[in-house]
């Protein structure tokens, strides 16, 4: 590799999507409304669980907990690429650069490992109803949380850092339209065989550990629901199970299409679009499965929307 063209730099460039300048009005539409949704379906779930007394626990302690986790990740990145789809001047300090890539990937994975959790969280429900309180007690589902975010801290802590090892690139411009560690490491001159090596243990460990830990508990529930007599039972079941698996299904399909592949050079366009959906739409769905499948949900809405429908009659 030519070093003369290796230096320090000081900010990039997030190309994003300048590739179709026609498409900056109704890329910035269309992203703004699903941020809007993202934004009040997420904090309105927090707000709707914590404000309940009559949503039970743990399930909703972690529900809220993945509201949380999705609003902050799409406030890391959706904000930043929506100022660059209107503006010409799409640069970002590396100190910025460096901390969206690490709340990025701490929330991210925090996510993946939440998942998990409720999955268990599920198992216990369905499979040892009798014993669910007892088991899931509140020490240690808010132990299982912390532990969640405590992970996503530390992975993303190793990447940042090995990343912040880099002393020089090729190039400034990312052709993306946020700060991905896959990029940064393809406009690197040194040898990145440390950074690659970890990020090749992390997609094995995801694809042989973490995706197991989820599928087993949904095994042992199906094989539990299979055996009910109660076809009612089976319908309530299936349903408490449905939101959560979709919710998986989108997460973990869309990671196992971006980073447990090879990759080559910069991110092109099937993968950016993928990345797309990745970061700013599979924050929205979430509150809108969970709320719109569960009827404790539905049932607390409506009992607080009737609320303040009748507080405002009184006083008005």
């Amino acid at each position: 590799m030519d070093e003369e063209n290796c230096t320090a730099v000081s900010d990039f460039i997030l190309l994003g999507f300048s590739d179709a300048p026609e498409l900056r009005v109704f890329l910035f539409l269309l992203f703004l409304s699903i941020y809007g949704v993202t934004v009040l379906g997420n904090l309105g779930m927090i707000v709707l669980i914590q404000v309940s007394s009559g949503l039970p626990t743990p399930m909703y302690f972690f529900l809220s907990h993945l509201s949380f986790v999705d609003f902050c990740y799409s406030m890391i990145s959706t904000p930043k690429m929506l100022a660059n789809i209107l503006n010409e001047d799409k640069a970002i300090s590396f100190l910025e650069c460096t901390v969206q890539f690490y709340l990025f990937c701490t929330f991210v994975v925090t996510e993946v490992i939440l998942l998990a959790v409720m999955a268990y969280d599920h198992f216990v429900a369905i499979c040892d109803s009798q014993l669910y309180m007892v088991t899931l007690s509140r020490d240690l589902y808010v132990e299982l949380v912390s532990c969640c975010y405590l992970s996503g801290a530390m992975c993303s802590l190793i990447h940042l850092c090995l990343a912040l090892q880099i002393p020089s690139y090729r190039l400034n411009m990312i052709n993306h339209f946020f700060c991905d560690l896959p990029s940064l490491l393809s406009l690197a001159c040194s040898d990145m065989i440390v950074n690659q090596l970890m990020l090749y243990i992390g997609a094995t460990f995801y694809k042989i550990i973490i995706i197991p830990v989820i599928l087993t508990p949904y095994l042992c529930i199906l094989i539990t629901i299979l055996r009910m007599c109660s076809a009612e039972g089976r319908c309530n079941a299936f349903s408490t199970c449905a939101s959560h698996l979709r919710a998986i299904a989108i997460l973990q399909g869309t990671i196992l299409f971006i980073y447990c592949q090879p990759h080559s050079g910069n991110i092109m366009g099937t993968d950016k679009v993928t990345t797309v959906f990745y970061t700013v739409v599979i924050p929205m769905p979430n509150p809108l499965i969970y709320s719109l499948r569960n009827k404790d949900v539905k049932e607390t809405l409506r009992k607080v929307v009737s609320s303040k429908i009748l507080s405002y009659r009184i006083f008005s």
